[in-house]
């Protein structure tokens, strides 16, 4: 059964949602990979804002691929998320609660989601077309100069996701192993 959630999503929220649960994602969120995560950062510490609002966001580590005419977006699946460890803390004290992405995350980032309240859904790599038709309006909001990697708005409508690693540390990619483990 899969439980649908509306973006933004609140620390409150976010901390119920369980390490398994099929998640289908309706609302706002934004694209950011490892060089705009950078550059938000470095911005900010020259007191230069986010280019979006960070507290609740959900950031979707995708490069999209250019529309089609007549599409909304082309290709748009999940990039390594691992990429995004050494930013991911600093984004979530600022108020991020929702990571987007594929791959394992260090100690540091559950650690950081433990503190935080927030939860890293897996979206399925291989599947960027599929999960395009999902998006229903896309516009680039910050770093054009970047290009794939520019920080995309995205209007999503039952956005296919997994908890994979809950706001308790819960972690699918250790017990899903175990399930197949033999005695």
């Amino acid at each position: 059964m899969n439980k649908h959630i509306k973006l933004p999503l609140n620390r409150e929220e976010a901390r119920k949602l369980v390490v398994g649960e099929k998640v289908l994602l309706s609302g706002k969120m934004y694209t950011s990979r490892d060089a705009a995560h950078k550059r938000m950062l470095e911005n900010k510490e020259a007191g230069i804002d986010f280019p979006m609002p960070i507290e609740n966001v959900a950031i979707y580590y995708a490069g999209p691929a250019p529309a089609k005419p007549g599409e909304v977006i082309g290709s748009c699946g999940p990039t390594t998320s691992g990429r995004m460890d050494a930013y991911a803390p600093k984004f979530m004290a600022y108020g991020q609660t929702v990571m987007i992405g594929k791959g394992l995350r260090n100690e540091d980032v559950i650690e950081a989601m433990k503190k935080e309240g927030a939860v890293y859904l897996t979206a399925i790599g291989g599947a960027g077309a599929l999960l395009a038709k999902c998006i229903k309006k896309a516009t680039c909001i910050a770093y054009e100069d970047l290009g794939a990697e520019a920080i995309y708005e995205l209007e999503v409508e039952n956005f296919p996701t997994i908890v994979t690693i809950d706001s308790k540390g819960n972690n699918l990619y250790e017990t899903g192993r175990e399930i197949y483990k033999e005695d």
